[in-house]
């Protein structure tokens, strides 16, 4: 018995020491990105539902000098598709609509062209060839674009970009109408509909969508990093016209909160339909057959090498956020941050690789970053202009197909 204490003692003990060398070199590598008194990120790993590193780094607010910790609400951009699908996917499962119901059931005003044409489903999977409403919007006469200018925007629109359902173009587009939609059915504001059935059953207290003029708890301020990478300037919801709709990027959340949704989807929770999450966690349209990418609903779904590898990106004004995961290891890295140029694919890659090296269990399915190799060439950016969190300036909409 001595003997089997002893080593349980020494096992423990080299458990620790790992552990203890894992943070140190996660920490070693988020210094190096986030430096004290600039904007920066918050940040938690997590494996086989244990928390393997949780930390703040850098500023909230660069005029208050509120640090950021795990309880800072970020923007996360893109990563709100998630929820919007999720919500969509569940009043599917309720008999409240079709995926295959099109435009038109919905917007009886939409021009029959594409408004008959175009699907719920097409709209989840970026694959309905919807035109961008950016260049359909009047910005001389709006200050904060809604969702409800969005469909303005395009409900006269006649023609696509392709054929809906044979290709793949990612759409901010689509994702406001999926939140209108959501509306339309529930009798509730988008913001409410996720408030009641999502953020309140799981205790995401502080989660909210943005509102202008409601204020935010705990609220970080994007920024936007100028030349010389130490000096920033804001670049928030007022000096965005487009920040501010909502079904494609509207979430306000930290990694606290965040962790909670993310259990969810890995044990279930209160309200939360394990069926729903399954499906949207799994391929649902081809992105490259090549390299094993496809879009699920609200998620991009990479499997290769016989692993399934489910992540997001988000970007919006000053905001970069990125969630990768493989849900069969219940491994999961959440990054929040409020300042641009950091490549957050490759801090993602770095992480995967320091955690390899350093704990056998992963050996089995060979190397976690395979990913990055599946990565859209363009992480999705809330707006065609803002940049990508690959560092890629002011691209054209019309030649992105990812963006």
């Amino acid at each position: 018995m001595k003997q089997v204490a002893l080593c349980l003692l020494m096992a423990n003990f080299a458990f620790s020491s790992l552990s203890q060398d894992i943070h140190q070199q996660l920490d070693s590598l988020f210094n190096t990105c986030y430096h004290k008194g600039l904007p920066g990120a918050a940040i938690v790993i997590e494996w086989k539902g244990k928390i393997v590193f949780k930390k703040g780094y850098g500023l909230a607010n660069q005029v208050t000098r509120e640090p950021i910790d795990s309880i800072t609400n970020f923007n996360i951009g893109s990563l709100t598709k998630q929820f919007t699908a999720y919500c969509i996917l569940r009043l599917a499962e309720q008999k409240r609509l079709s995926l295959d119901d099109n435009l038109s059931r919905f917007f009886p005003g939409f021009n029959p062209s594409t408004g008959n044409q175009i699907t719920v489903r097409q709209l989840l999977t970026h694959s309905s060839g919807i035109l961008d409403h950016y260049a359909f919007i009047d910005t001389n006469l709006i200050k904060h674009a809604a969702d409800k200018d969005v469909l303005q925007a395009v409900r006269s629109l006649d023609h696509t970009y392709f054929v809906p359902g044979t290709q793949y173009r990612y759409s901010n587009t689509a994702y406001c109408l999926l939140a209108l939609i959501i509306e339309e059915l529930s009798g509730l504001s988008y913001a409410d509909y996720v408030r009641k059935h999502v953020f309140e059953p799981l205790s995401m207290k502080h989660s909210q969508v943005l509102k202008i003029g409601t204020p935010i708890s705990r609220r970080a301020v994007g920024y936007d990093t100028l030349g010389d990478t130490v000096s920033f300037r804001r670049l928030d919801a007022d000096e965005s016209i487009f920040f501010s709709t909502e079904g494609d990027g509207g979430v306000y959340t930290s990694v606290e909160d965040y962790l909670r949704w993310y259990h969810a989807l890995q044990k279930g929770g209160p309200d939360t339909d394990p069926e729903i999450v399954k499906l949207a966690r799994s391929r649902q349209f081809p992105i490259d057959r090549s390299k094993k990418l496809w879009y699920g609903f609200g998620w991009f779904v990479s499997e290769k090498d016989s692993v399934k590898a489910v992540y997001h990106t988000g970007s919006n004004g000053g905001f970069r956020a990125v969630v990768f995961t493989v849900p069969s290891l219940d491994y999961a890295v959440i990054i929040f941050s409020n300042r641009t140029t950091i490549d957050l694919e490759t801090l993602v890659q770095q992480v995967n690789t320091i955690l390899h090296m350093n704990n056998k269990s992963f050996t089995k399915i060979e190397s976690l970053v395979s990913f990055i190799d599946c990565w859209p060439n363009f992480a999705p950016c809330k707006e065609t202009a803002s940049y990508s969190t690959s560092s890629i300036r002011n691209l054209n909409a019309s030649v992105m197909a990812l963006n």
